[in-house]
């Protein structure tokens, strides 16, 4: 679906195990394969805790996995040490769900926006308020806001001035953590929209974490869908609702409202709590709230299946299917 030739990060067999109480383990990420391409837009949803964010502050090495490797342009980021460290930054940026917790309250938005390009001795101190401006321009704000603080601003405002910061070092790959999620609806529009129009600019990767299904269909060009830390579906965002397959994909859509649904049509609910992630049965993770559960399911724990291009689910349903054919 995509040409490998754009391809500049790839996770490959990723796992992370933080130790818990009574001498068990929290496996928060479990064999996590994904890749991450040049102008493309990767979704990743899933519920709360499932381990969407723990797995994308390993791109940004605010943490690092257990196993498995993290492959940016051929390197290892999982190895990387001091200044190689420090230099590979400037190409991987990160978009805090909450831009104010992430920011210096006393420093103007001058500072904030140029601190990165000053750490790595890209400009001089002479410039930052030209090469502000530069970058308020580019996300649609105004230039006197340079001067400003963030507690002045409203949540939308500090969002587009996380991105500004987030694209002034001119990465390759930005991660977007819930970015929009305490915006309201309108405001949310216009982030996406920016976010759009400068992947399209600057032919940036983006890694984007979301709960809500309907926003990240929208806009992405890929989705990853995770499950108490497991990817139990990638496929590719256009036609969402008529080829996701696995029964959580599945589940998750139908609990998309959109003004053009079928409202005479049944909204069918996952019954039950998703069980503990210190507690996840052996086999398949969905097991407990699948209405096609099998045998199987309860004692093996299925792997991705290719159904198409840029396409596999992790269901033994269609590992079945697939041996008759």
């Amino acid at each position: 679906m995509f040409d490998e030739k754009d391809m500049i990060l790839e996770s490959r067999h990723v796992t992370r195990r933080f130790p818990a109480s009574g001498g068990r383990e929290l496996t928060a990420c479990q064999d996590i394969n994904l890749k991450f391409y040049r102008g493309k837009t990767l979704g990743l949803i899933g519920e709360s805790g499932c381990g969407k964010s723990t797995f994308m502050r390993f791109l940004v090495r605010l943490d690092v996995p257990n196993e498995g490797e993290i492959l940016f342009k051929g390197k290892d980021l999982t190895k990387l040490k001091g200044e190689e460290l420090r230099q590979m930054r400037q190409h991987i940026q990160m978009v805090f769900q909450d831009p104010g917790g992430s920011f210096n309250p006393k420093m103007r938005i001058r500072d904030i926006i140029c601190e990165p390009l000053m750490n790595f001795g890209r400009i001089r101190a002479s410039e930052k308020d030209a090469v502000a401006r530069k970058y308020l321009a580019a996300v649609e704000l105004p230039g006197e806001f340079a001067d400003r603080f963030p507690h002045s601003m409203s949540g939308g405002q500090r969002q587009r001035i996380a991105i500004a910061r987030a694209i002034a070092l001119e990465p390759e790959l930005i991660v977007m953590d819930e970015a929009t999620c305490a915006l309201d609806v309108s405001v949310q529009k216009t982030i996406i929209e920016l976010v759009v129009k400068l992947q399209k600019e600057k032919n940036i990767a983006i890694g984007f974490i979301a709960h809500d299904l309907g926003l990240i269909q929208s806009f992405a060009h890929q989705i990853a869908v995770m499950y108490l830390g497991n990817i139990v579906e990638v496929l590719p965002a256009e036609n969402l609702d008529k080829n996701a397959a696995h029964p959580y994909t599945r589940a998750l859509m139908g609990a998309v409202f959109d003004v053009s649904m079928d409202f005479s049509k049944k909204i069918e609910s996952i019954d039950s709590e998703a069980p503990s992630p210190l507690n996840v049965p052996p086999g398949c993770p969905f097991q407990d709230r699948c209405g096609r559960c099998m045998e199987v399911c309860r004692r093996v724990r299925p792997a991705l299946t290719r159904l198409g291009p840029g396409h596999e689910v992790a269901c033994h349903i269609f590992d079945k299917e697939e041996k008759k054919q």
